[in-house]
């Protein structure tokens, strides 16, 4: 199984946006700086993520995106099915017609590793990875870096 990249995007660009909701609404150009994924393509994955009501965007001064529901109820499966990604390693994508319309011979283990992962993935939450001191450490490197939560502070001040 591979991932491609349009469902690893996905999750870092909901993981950045779980970190930071804390301070309000998220741009997509903040996520693009921050994690190197272009803007056109974070359009395309917060389309497909914003359908399944997994964020929600705010208009106007301040606006932007954030989480649709709390981070502890959004599962990385969750969000890489949003943007159309299987999590199956058969040959037939689960339809059992692998070898000339039949199921092959090493079907089931597949399929087996297929929902191992998925119920892997489904039992990961945002909250979980936020919770995690590493990836805390890289989420303020990063914001460091693009001087984030400064203009996040700025933003907020002048707002109130």
């Amino acid at each position: 199984m591979r991932l491609s990249t349009k469902g690893r995007y996905a999750v870092t660009a909901m993981l950045d946006l779980a970190i930071h909701d804390r301070v309000g609404p998220v741009t997509l150009a903040d996520i693009s700086q921050c994690q190197g994924i272009s803007l056109s393509y974070l359009e395309q994955l917060f389309a497909k993520l914003r359908k399944d009501s997994l964020v929600e965007g705010v208009r106007g001064p301040g606006g932007g995106y954030r989480l649709a529901r709390p981070s502890d109820q959004i599962s990385i499966a969750e969000i890489i099915h949003a943007v159309d990604e299987k999590v199956d390693v058969t040959r037939c994508g689960g339809h059992e017609d692998c070898q000339g319309g039949e199921r092959c011979l090493t079907h089931e283990l597949w399929n087996d590793l297929s929902q191992q992962l998925y119920d892997f993935l489904d039992g990961i939450t945002l909250a979980d990875l936020v919770d995690r001191p590493d990836v805390r450490e890289i989420a303020r490197r990063q914001d460091v870096r693009s001087q984030r939560d400064r203009a996040y502070m700025m933003l907020r001040s002048t707002a109130a």
